[in-house]
């Protein structure tokens, strides 16, 4: 009998036995699935046997967790104390978003544009359109910065882009950044090295309006003590910009490569050009003090600027003045402000800007940068002034581009589509295929409606909305003009942006006269340009030996400066006042009577006509006859006259050329038009006339500085 060890014993009963007996083959299966297990469990399950197969040390799994706990306190406390950490990730991810949303965007249109030939492809563009353009909003909304600015501008390339676009990004222009108090505090602190009150007595806190780049608080300056608007920049733009202007040449490059047809890389140039001086706020402080300087030599000018107290690079401190948006109709009805008169003053501001000799352009005149104020000084419905805010994006335009510019206006408004095409070309060099686009381009009209009889004197009806509307969801249309705007000059872009806005202002404006009144303050202003080219090397007075006959030549010769003006206005003025029929027997009916009989008669009747009839001293006799009266006519106005002297000067010097014949009998036409525009507006000046009279009788009539038409 053998006896057991101890020891063996001992290992045997430490040794864990199971509780229930299974055969080998059984413990070697795989396990199998529980029928009723849950697949998330079971992959949970595996996940961690695979865990356990992988580390089977407990020290190896003690390294890993110790490498990430380490890495996550490393990178927690690098983003909470690194400022150079925190820019990267920051960095990282605004990249991130513009990288995969532009990714995003090219894949799906990409992929769209494959399927032209799908009955409904219209539709499901539309789709994408919407798709893509709610993406990279969300995009520009997160990253903020000159995001929001640029999705601000692309809202309003509504001639470039679908309106799915268009509409996607109109809550921009609403939405802008507020920069907290103590961000305000720090930049101010960094820039100038002193406290905010160490230079006011009173900051609010809470800003009066945001804007894209910049905000404004009202203070109280502590020297003076007068209430000032200060401008303060958004203190992350300086971080970023550099950045967001590369994310934004990358996207337009990025897109032109893969959509050759939409080349918007000129967007982006003019960004980077633009943007450095937006964001020096000395440049905006000294462009403010340039247009006072200019428009003060303007009489009766309703324009305001307000004065510059100091400036730094990131904050402006300017004269605190407030007014209503321009396009606050109830507030103009009920303070007696005609919205013609509004309507007017701001085209006679801007054209001065245009065709101003070497005056400064304001190139961002949208409703936010307008207000409108009561100046109880001036006589109703004019007893108001027009208060213009950030100067901050200015141009200055080269004279040739002003006279060129100048140039091709009258001849839209003339219908003349040969000098069109000639000044297009002068230009920017445009073909007679590109002309048509451009001419669209600077009227915001069909080309059809620019070249009929009526031109650009009517509004635009529903019927050419969709018109345009229907052109540019063909795509083609698109591409032309993208590839126009990236072949004329930038400056020209900016002109067309402040025609578009003050022709957005007039339409919101609802005025009475629509666009007709607005196209013949244009027309002075351009045909003005055109004069001072013709005369420019006439140096002496204008009766100096031999400058009456250069004068004479300036006037009607080749250029033919007063002529190109006189057509537009007669043109012009008939549309706003049908007052005299032209030999149009079918419509005599629905004219109006014209209060001169006799002038009525001569221009109404037959002998009148080139063929036959009247001898020419005859007919400029009656045109001398027509000025005398208009001459009366004026005099109860006095200052109150829109009619300047000079337009006096330059028919008398006119009748007078004609009545010397030295240069051959004028031609009937020309003197018949001068005839129509002197009686129609000695008819519009019996109305005003009328007008004030009816005003005289209820109130005291007040001397002074007024407001002209």
């Amino acid at each position: 009998m053998s006896t057991i060890s101890p020891w063996r014993t001992f290992s045997a009963l430490s040794r864990q036995q199971p509780k229930t007996w299974i055969c080998r083959d059984c413990l070697r299966a795989p396990p199998q699935r529980r029928p009723f297990s849950i697949s998330q469990q079971v992959h949970a399950q595996a996940g961690k046997r695979t865990w356990r197969k992988a580390v089977k040390d407990t020290a190896e799994r003690r390294k890993v967790a110790i490498t990430v706990t380490v890495l996550f306190v490393a990178g927690s406390t690098a983003l909470a104390f690194s400022e150079k950490a925190r820019h990267a990730y920051i960095a990282a991810q605004r990249s991130g978003r513009v990288g995969v949303t532009l990714a995003l965007c090219v894949n799906d249109y990409y992929w769209v544009l494959k399927k032209k030939a799908d009955p409904e492809y219209k539709k499901i563009l539309s789709e994408v359109h919407t798709r893509c353009a709610e993406r990279t909003l969300k995009a520009m909304e997160a990253n903020g910065s000159i995001f929001i600015k640029l999705g601000q501008h692309l809202s309003s390339l509504n001639y470039i882009l679908p309106s799915e676009w268009c509409d996607t990004f109109i809550p921009l222009q609403d939405h802008c950044p507020v920069s907290s108090y103590t961000s305000i505090e720090a930049m101010v602190l960094h820039d100038t090295g002193h406290q905010l009150s160490d230079y006011f007595s009173e900051f609010s806190p809470r800003p009066v309006g945001a804007a894209s780049l910049a905000q404004v608080h009202t203070a109280t300056l502590k020297s003076t003590g007068s209430k000032v608007a200060v401008k303060v920049q958004h203190p992350s733009l300086d971080e970023w910009s550099v950045l967001d202007l590369w994310l934004t040449r990358s996207t337009f490059s990025t897109l032109r490569y893969w959509f050759p047809e939409y080349d918007l890389t000129w967007l982006s140039d003019e960004m980077e050009v633009s943007l450095p001086m937006e964001l020096d706020f000395r440049q905006e402080a000294q462009n403010a003090r340039r247009t006072k300087t200019y428009f003060a030599k303007i009489k009766n000018t309703p324009l305001i600027i307000p004065e510059v107290i100091w400036a730094e690079r990131r904050i402006l401190v300017m004269e605190y003045l407030s007014g209503h948006r321009p396009d606050d109709l109830a507030f103009l009805d009920s303070n007696g402000i005609s919205r013609d008169e509004v309507s007017a003053a701001l085209s006679r501001i801007f054209n001065e800007m245009i065709f101003g000799k070497d005056a400064p352009l304001h190139c961002d005149p949208h409703g936010g940068n307008l207000a409108i104020r009561v100046n109880n000084d001036r006589r109703k419905p004019r007893n108001f002034d027009i208060i213009l805010y950030d100067h901050g994006l200015y141009r200055d335009i080269p004279l040739w581009l002003r006279r060129a510019y100048a140039h091709i206006w009258l001849a839209v408004i003339d219908v003349d589509e040969a000098n069109m095409r000639k000044y297009a070309y002068e230009i920017a060099g445009l073909n007679d295929e590109e002309f048509p686009i451009f001419a669209s381009a600077i009227t915001g009209r069909d080309y059809t409606v620019v070249k009929s009889g009526d031109g650009v004197k009517k509004g635009r009806g529903d019927e050419e909305k969709r018109a345009i509307a229907d052109a540019l969801g063909e795509g083609g249309l698109v591409s032309q003009i993208v590839f126009l705007l990236a072949k004329v000059p930038r400056v020209v872009l900016l002109i067309l942006k402040t025609n578009d806005l003050t022709r957005s202002l007039d339409e919101k404006l609802e005025t009475r006269e629509g666009p007709v009144r607005t196209f013949m303050i244009l027309a002075r202003y351009a045909a003005r340009s055109v004069f001072e080219e013709s005369v420019e090397g006439i140096q002496g007075g204008m009766f100096w030996p031999g400058n009456l006959w250069r004068y004479g030549v300036a006037v009607l010769g080749p250029n033919q400066t007063l002529l190109d003006y006189l057509k537009a206005r007669i043109a012009l003025a008939t549309a706003r006042h049908p007052i005299i029929t032209l030999r149009q027997q079918e419509n005599k009916n629905k004219a109006r009577p014209s209060p001169h009989p006799k002038l009525s008669a001569l221009l109404d009747d037959a002998a009148f006509h080139p063929v036959n009839g009247f001898p020419i001293r005859d007919i400029i006799a009656a045109a001398r006859h027509a000025l005398k009266l208009l001459r009366k006519a004026v005099k109860p106005l006095k200052s109150h006259s829109w009619i300047e002297e000079r337009e006096f000067i330059a028919w008398e010097t006119t009748i007078s050329g004609w009545e010397d014949r030295r240069k051959g009998e004028p031609g009937v036409g020309d003197v018949r038009g001068l005839i129509v525009v002197l009686v129609t507006e000695r008819k519009l000046v019996e109305i005003e006339v009328k007008h004030m009279g009816g005003l005289r009788g209820r109130t005291t009539w007040r001397r002074g500085r007024h407001g002209r038409r």
